[in-house]
């Protein structure tokens, strides 16, 4: 049975280690993504004009009054201090050909006080320029840049089977690891100064042992950020009914038919800001958004800045229909079904924003840690290869 699970840990591990090694290291980089991105682009993010702003609400407006072939797909409703509106955008429908515009940019930035673009980008393009590198970083992390194909977001789908084989590989790993109670001490012991070979071996195995439950929690949450529709909410469900989402039920539009809402965002906002009061939600509305494949706008509350949800589940989200403003359901954070709230803490855990700073630290450590002992891993694959290659060299030779 223990050479079984070690050819599996072996072949499992030999699959998943260069890819766990890039999402490691694009992980430790991506949990300052906002911090990295705003030094290495000013002229996207600092402003530079002096006077009142504007809203960001009229700023978006004129926005797109004069640029009829783009729609406002995010908007923040605060505008941080001294920093210039970035917003997200995607095509509207180009009456002459009844298909969508062909843009060459989804997101822009504008200067609050006058509203000029100050600069545009592809979020998530294949590039290394300053602008495009912590996009290209975080989109790499999670999808490799595989292309999509036959209507499948290939890319994701691939690294959702590499997160469930990394989650099978962490527990024929543990059990490996202990083959009986005489060698448990071993497994967690270094042998730092024991030479080369037996110090690799303990980075790698005792070094999984000793933070092998954050290994398996980051596997899991891996699967839930990149299968969650097709895995592991449905597992979830067996257990606990989950709450459906809009996005569930409604079937989208091709990416080339986007819907056009019939209602503002300012008067999605009314009805957002009354939802909020009934729930007793006291923060100020801190960004809408808006799925033109899908006609749905989504509304958070949040303060200035805490976009992603730093500490705890998240921020409180209410989504309505763009044709009638009828409400479509809310994420409110702690509150749900059991399974709700599992599903509300993936991103947060994964993250480590779920204790807000000290878990963006310990995740870009653990993202190191990952690429580390997939690195140990090929060493000692490659190590015995190279053994069992000389091992029959010589053999060959003796009888030659």
């Amino acid at each position: 049975m223990r050479r079984i699970l070690s050819l599996l840990h072996r072949w499992f591990g030999l699959f998943i280690a260069l890819f766990l090694i890039v999402s490691g290291l694009t992980g430790a980089v991506i949990s300052w993504d906002h911090e990295l991105d705003e030094w290495l682009n000013p002229q996207l993010f600092a402003a530079t004009s002096f006077g009142d702003s504007k809203t960001a609400l009229d700023l978006a407006n004129q926005l797109e009054h004069e640029h009829p072939e783009l729609q406002i797909s995010f908007i923040p409703l605060a505008i941080e201090p001294e920093h210039n509106l970035v917003m997200s955008v995607s095509p509207t429908i180009d009456t002459t050909t009844g298909k969508a515009f062909e843009l060459d940019y989804n997101q822009i930035a504008v200067d609050p006080v006058t509203g000029e673009i100050k600069g545009d980008r592809f979020w998530g393009e294949v590039s290394l320029s300053r602008e495009n590198l912590l996009p290209f970083l975080y989109k790499l992390h999670y999808s490799m840049h595989i292309p999509d194909a036959w209507g499948i977001e290939l890319g994701i789908l691939f690294m959702g089977i590499v997160a469930i084989t990394w989650c099978v590989d962490s527990v024929i790993a543990l059990w490996i690891s202990f083959p009986n109670r005489s060698q448990w001490k071993k497994s967690f012991r270094f042998r730092l100064a024991q030479g080369n070979s037996k110090r690799n071996f303990d980075l790698h195995r005792s070094g999984g042992v000793w933070i092998w439950g954050f290994l398996l929690l980051l596997a899991l949450t891996s699967v839930s950020m990149n299968l969650s529709f097709q895995v592991m909410r449905p597992l979830v469900n067996i257990f606990s009914e989950l709450t459906p989402s809009p996005f569930d039920t409604t079937t989208p539009n091709p990416p080339d038919q986007p819907i056009a809402p019939k209602l503002t965002r300012e008067e999605i906002l009314v009805l957002a800001q009354q939802k909020a009061q009934a729930e007793s939600i006291n923060n100020n509305a801190g960004g809408i958004f808006y799925v033109p494949s899908m006609g749905i706008y989504g509304v958070g509350f949040y303060d200035v800045g805490n976009g992603h949800g730093d500490g705890g589940l998240g921020n409180p989200w209410f989504y309505f229909d763009s044709n009638n403003g009828h409400y479509l359901g809310a994420q409110i954070p702690g509150t749900g079904t059991a399974g709700d709230i599992f599903m509300q803490a993936q991103f947060p855990l994964h993250s480590g924003r779920i204790i807000g700073l000290p878990g963006r630290i310990f995740i870009s450590m653990m993202g190191l840690v990952v690429a580390g002992l997939s690195i140990t891993g090929l060493i000692i694959w490659t190590r015995k290869r190279r053994a069992k290659k000389l091992t029959r060299e010589m053999a060959t030779a003796e009888y030659a």
